[in-house]
């Protein structure tokens, strides 16, 4: 082996890609039948664009509204994440949820809402750049910039003409042939010729391989064939079990709104790899989704007592315990993170929050003043100017409330919550043309915020328009049952038409 590719397979190991592609090209320029140079750029290529697809992903707004799978519409409670089970799920008055109607957890999760379109209008107008025939979604979005990645390596062109090649020929070789589709799955984001190169190679193996396997099933999921990879990964399973497929199986039963047969499956990797973190991650996570908040956390608990340095379940189990009025414990858990580095704006604001509901009034500031001193997203920016609002209004500085909502609308200006606040102020101080817009652009931007509709339908009760007082409480009530204000507002309209 030359001097030249040792360097190259050490700047390999360093991860320092760009460094090692440098000298692979050096390589292939004096001799390109390089086999060994040739692998080594490949697989580098698609080292650089790797995804883990073995996370759960939520579905978003995209593959909701236009999925073509039949679910039922009348499921049991607790056995499918549209119908969670009521008698566990968290109040929306002590705890707030996304738009998948997830519990706020304190940790970023793929597919969270950071860079999910708030609406169907921003879904469709999306560019349809992923090689879909539909917008981008949660599924194909993670995907985009692959696709282009492969110019960078050659000024001419890709790296390897995909439509030229002989799948035949490079399924049938061990030694390239793996190299080869991950370098069209990751780099050129060809999911047809890589399932194409993925079947030559299975039946050259005599379907023995069990990676191949995973990878068509890899393959069929990307394409939404979800019971062709069930049967792929399950197939796989038999040869050699392994973490990432039972991982994989629960994700496809997840898309498929099986949530208790994705927990069965996990379980399952978990009798035969105990103790495992990545399953028992999964686990806490989907009951979450259902809403099951105390099994998640016991879950959670659990996670910690293998890895006492996990941040998902230190984070998960801090926001639960502030959520349910035990500020002083999360706060404990905040500073764990804290010194495991976790340093960033959101690890501030959250810090904020529990020292000034643990009543330790000096340090609030300070630690929202660090997190707007390290805020480098305007979303991230106009949360914490949020929060600070928050504490003006429970000290009575309406005044500093109102600049504050302001600041956090300036940052992000589809804040509804911000709008709903902005609008109870201006309703206390009697100001009803302003407070009607502000509760209107918070109902427009997020139609399920019953705090916004309560507010918008006592703003109407006050000025005489009953019909719409009446509308906005029954949307209230839809989206939040257990809101005592809003049936008693309900009841009480009720009793006034009758009376009519």
């Amino acid at each position: 082996m030359s001097d030249r590719m040792f360097m190259a397979l050490a700047k390999y190991r360093l991860k320092e890609y760009e460094k090692c592609r440098v000298i692979c090209d050096e390589i292939l320029e004096k001799n390109p039948q390089d086999l060994s140079a040739w692998s080594l750029k490949a697989l580098l290529l698609s080292q650089m664009v790797y995804v883990d697809e073995s996370e759960v992903d939520e579905n978003g707004i995209a593959e909701v509204l236009l999925d073509e799978h039949s679910m039922s519409k009348v499921s049991r409670p607790g056995t499918s994440f549209n119908a969670t089970n009521a008698s566990t799920s968290i109040s929306k008055a002590i705890r707030p949820t996304t738009q998948s109607g997830r519990p706020v957890s304190g940790f970023v999760r793929p597919g969270s809402e950071s860079g999910r379109p708030g609406t169907m209008e921003q879904v469709l107008k999306t560019a349809r750049t992923a090689r879909s025939a539909r917008p981008i979604s949660n599924s194909s979005g993670r995907y985009v910039r692959l696709g282009t990645a492969s110019m960078i390596s050659s000024p001419d062109g890709p790296f390897i003409n995909v439509a030229r090649l002989n799948f035949n020929k490079y399924g049938a070789d061990p030694r390239l042939a793996k190299i080869l589709f991950q370098y069209i799955y990751y780099q050129e984001n060809d999911v047809k010729n890589a399932t194409e190169l993925a079947a030559v190679a299975t039946q050259a193996t005599k379907f023995n391989d069990w990676w191949w396997k995973v990878q068509l099933g890899k393959c069929y999921f990307r394409m939404g064939l979800y019971r062709e990879s069930e049967k792929q990964w399950k197939s796989a399973e038999k040869l050699q079990p392994m973490i990432d497929i039972y991982l994989y199986l629960s994700k496809v039963y997840c898309k498929l709104d099986q949530p208790l047969t994705a927990i069965e499956v996990l379980k399952k990797g978990i009798s035969l790899f105990p103790e495992e973190v990545f399953l028992l991650t999964n686990i806490a996570r989907i009951h979450e989704l259902l809403n099951n908040t105390e099994e998640s956390q016991e879950v959670y608990r659990k996670i910690l007592t293998i890895d006492s340095v996990h941040v998902e379940s230190i984070a998960s189990i801090a926001t639960h315990h502030f959520y349910t009025d035990q500020p002083e414990i999360a706060l404990r858990y905040f500073r764990r993170l804290l010194q495991l580095g976790v340093g960033n704006s959101e690890m501030f604001n959250n810090l904020g929050l529990c020292c000034f509901y643990a009543q330790q009034w000096d340090m609030t500031l300070g630690c929202f003043e660090k997190a707007i001193s390290l805020a480098d997203e305007d979303t991230v920016l106009s949360d914490i100017w949020y929060n600070i609002a928050h504490v003006a209004i429970s000290i009575y500085d309406t005044d500093l409330a109102c600049e504050c909502l302001k600041l956090c609308l300036s940052a992000n200006s589809d804040h509804a919550e911000a709008y709903n606040n902005l609008g109870v102020l201006e309703l206390k101080r009697g100001n009803y043309p302003l407070a009607k817009a502000f509760l209107q652009a918070a109902m427009t931007l997020n139609g399920d915020l019953y705090e916004s509709q309560y507010n918008y339908a006592a703003l109407s009760d006050q000025v005489g328009q009953l019909q719409s007082s009446f509308d906005c409480a029954k949307k209230a009530v839809a989206s939040f049952p257990q809101h005592n204000d809003s049936q008693h507002l309900l009841q009480q309209l009720n009793k006034h038409f009758a009376m009519l």
